[in-house]
């Protein structure tokens, strides 16, 4: 199973920072990922601080291999509480799983997650474990077995309590039960709804609740989904020994995923070994890279270098600055969970062109560094063969 994970996030109305921090770490060797939703108290630079630190603190633990109970512990028993309003000066929520579907969860303080199981939700039992030193806190320990479909949904109370004595449709807040509700109306509508659309759901419709629908508290939703792994290929570079390039050329061919091409000597190289010609699609108005090429059974051609660097900047910046080759790629990127790179070794000279933007870097930098985004930012797999 593929963990599809994402959180959307709100700040409170009037406020420079998100109180709430959300932090999410992939162990590819084992398969395992990892995730912290921290919910520092009040609002504003202090609460995020607050907020970030424990996160930190619990995601570091269990990088070290230390069993999510025991880090959790520990960092009950060290944070302090407010001596005016006498609460955790921040709570939190940590997840522990496995492409098996082991599952392990931690709460503190946060709203209760939801399994959603077969569109209906599924109770989770649980153990509740008293802090010796302050026993007004406590803990509560999941252990389950996931199955392929399932969703877990972790929130802030911004998100439960949206609308509270201000929406005459929801007097308590959102709460519990609101959130079922929309959350079956969602997934009604489209089961297989990736995790970073679901989490935007959620976190604007607590929002709309709220009067003018400007949020009174900061709002963070974390969607984790269990499901069968998207796989794309992308093939950029000519490999270093030309007499292998029948050789790739069937590899990419016969790959059963999406397939993208970056560059016009790889293209090229395809299009001879497989005996299928490239047409050049029409350049729309506002781009300023080179246009899309197509070619029968790949979804996607592009230049190369000059692509994968500005694909590289939408990237860093989340945001796509026009509808460009770049933006296509990255969209064809993004709609994938596990990508898989075939990055050709021989060098272009053409990269050494001193006419070419003094930016640029050589075609292997700008992959790794395309990858390093794509793992840490975007939670993607990414395996990259050298050929």
């Amino acid at each position: 199973m593929f963990i599809d994970i994402a959180c959307a996030q709100l700040k409170k109305h009037q406020q420079n920072a998100c109180g709430d921090y959300f932090l999410s770490q992939r162990i590819p060797e084992a398969g395992r990922l990892l995730a912290v939703l921290s919910d520092g108290l009040g609002s504003g630079i202090k609460a995020s601080i607050l907020a970030k630190m424990t996160a930190t603190m619990l995601l570091r633990s269990l990088e070290k291999d230390i069993e999510i109970q025991k880090a959790a512990e520990i960092l009950l028993h060290s944070l302090p509480v407010c001596k005016v309003r006498g609460i955790s000066y921040a709570t939190f929520s940590v997840i522990d799983c496995d492409e098996d579907g082991q599952v392990s969860i931690v709460e503190e303080g946060n709203p209760d997650f939801l399994l959603i199981r077969s569109g209906k939700h599924r109770p989770v039992e649980y153990q509740e474990i008293v802090s010796a030193a302050r026993p007004e806190r406590k803990l509560k320990t999941y252990q389950f077995q996931a199955e392929l479909g399932d969703r877990l949904i972790f929130c802030s109370d911004g998100v439960t309590q949206a609308g509270m004595g201000d929406n005459p449709a929801y007097p308590r807040g959102f709460g519990k039960d609101g959130l079922l509700d929309k959350l079956a109306e969602c997934l009604s509508a489209e089961q297989s709804l990736p995790s970073s659309a679901l989490a935007k759901i959620i976190a604007q419709n607590a929002a709309d609740i709220e009067p003018r629908g400007l949020p009174k508290d900061d709002i963070s939703a974390c969607v984790v989904y269990f499901r069968n792994p998207r796989e794309a290929l992308l093939f950029t570079g000519p490999p270093y020994a030309q007499e292998k390039d029948t050789y790739y050329a069937i590899i990419f061919d016969e790959f059963a995923g999406k397939k993208a091409i970056c560059g016009g000597t790889t293209a090229n190289i395809i299009s001879r070994e497989l005996d299928r010609p490239v047409s050049t699609l029409p350049e729309p108005p506002s781009g300023s890279l080179p246009p899309i090429s197509a070619m029968s059974g790949v979804d996607l051609i592009t230049e190369g270098i000059l692509t994968l660097t500005r694909a590289l900047e939408y990237l860093e910046k989340d945001k796509l600055a026009e509808k460009d080759a770049a933006g296509h790629l990255v969209d064809f990127i993004l709609q994938t969970d596990i990508l898989r790179i075939m990055l050709g070794a021989k060098v272009n000279q053409a990269h050494y062109d001193p006419a070419l933007p003094i930016e640029i870097e050589i075609r292997r930098n700008i992959v790794k560094k395309i990858a390093a985004v794509l793992t840490a930012k975007y939670f993607k797999k990414v395996e990259i063969q050298y050929i």
